[in-house]
């Protein structure tokens, strides 16, 4: 990561973005923006293919469903009138397929099961829901304290959900109706967690909370691997990404290494993270010797979300533009310097 070159996508009317998904399988991106739209790119070219608008409901968090044309979006305006939560959009012909009724306030947290046609929600309104693209109802129904959010791991038999307190409590997905089969917390943080994702090997989980923590977590004991303190940045929730190999971490206004512990060092032999600052600086550190690697200006403002390509080395941050960051093969991966002509531009598309 210490050598990228970059391609930025500046949609003039497309207002600060909400959210954004990869596709699983095929080389697609999806975005929910301000101005109400769902937004779906070609990640190999960094071309936008489709726009559609959803001005009555307003579009918030999204993620892809298996079709690479289908995604559900959650509502952001008329919910308490329509109580139409979420909606099940078809890209191709814009067209709404299902309504999913029940949330009584805004869905702040949204996943797609990696094996199935199921994928739950987190609401401010203290639940999660379980759905079935195929069908109107809610299928399962969570009530818990605080703010949830929820994740399944990358085979589709463990979900995480995260309520008061930092608590994290798994489920087998396939027998959720029994209860949680472990509970920990996030060592000793009681802050409120707006984030989870697992590594695609299923051994670690990756955590960031509204006090602007990010933590490593063992998934099966959930021991603390690492930790991570960031620099604030108003009424932004920061995301962190793991990337597909699990052995880095990318994340936006990180600032200081909490851990010391020898397993966490272990873990992170060349593990190395980016930072983003207000004017949409990124720096790359390496965590060992806690040095700066490089320095990359995207100019794209302070970035809201930020994930990992599921089948690139690629990824992408957003705030109001969409920046494309790929590793530059050419490069010498262990240089540790600085170097300000790291990245090339593209031109805007």
């Amino acid at each position: 990561m210490a050598t990228t070159s970059l391609a930025e996508l500046d949609d003039e009317t497309g207002g600060k973005i909400n959210s954004l998904d990869f596709h699983r399988k095929d080389d697609l991106l999806v975005t929910a923006s301000d101005d109400d739209s769902v937004r779906l790119y070609d990640i190999v070219s960094a071309k936008l293919i489709k726009t559609t608008y959803h001005k009555k409901h307003g579009a918030d968090r999204v993620c892809f469903t298996h079709h690479p044309s289908s995604v559900i979006c959650s509502t952001k305006y008329n919910l308490d009138s329509t109580g139409e939560s979420l909606r099940y959009l078809s890209m191709y012909d814009n067209r709404i397929l299902r309504y999913f009724k029940g949330h009584k306030e805004r869905v702040i947290s949204l996943c797609m099961s990696p094996v199935n046609d199921s994928f739950m929600s987190g609401s401010l309104d203290h639940s999660v829901r379980i759905w079935d693209l195929r069908v109107n109802a809610c299928q399962g129904i969570l009530r818990l304290r605080g703010r949830p959010t929820v994740a399944f791991d990358q085979q589709g038999l463990v979900f995480a959900v995260a309520m008061e307190a930092g608590a994290i409590k798994l489920f087998d997905s396939r027998s959720y109706d029994k209860g949680p089969f472990d509970t920990f917390l996030v060592g000793g943080d009681t802050a409120e967690v707006c984030d989870i994702k697992f590594s695609n090997d299923g051994k670690s989980m990756l955590l960031t909370t509204t006090n602007n923590n990010i933590y490593v977590l063992d998934a099966y004991g959930g021991e603390k691997r690492c930790g991570f303190s960031l620099e604030p940045s108003p009424n932004t929730n920061t995301e962190a990404t793991f990337t597909p190999d699990g052995q880095y971490v990318v994340s936006v206004l990180l600032q200081n290494f909490l851990s010391s512990d020898p397993t966490c060092q272990k873990l992170t032999l060349l593990f190395q993270f980016v930072k983003g600052s207000g004017d949409g600086t990124l720096h790359a550190w390496n965590i060992n010797t806690r040095n700066e690697v490089a320095c990359w200006n995207g100019n794209i403002g302070v970035v809201a979300c930020l994930k990992w390509a599921p089948r690139r080395a690629m990824f992408v941050a957003a705030s109001s533009v969409l920046s494309f960051w790929i590793p530059n093969p050419s490069s010498n991966s262990t240089d540790e310097s600085t170097d300000p002509q790291a990245t090339v531009k593209s031109d805007q598309v």
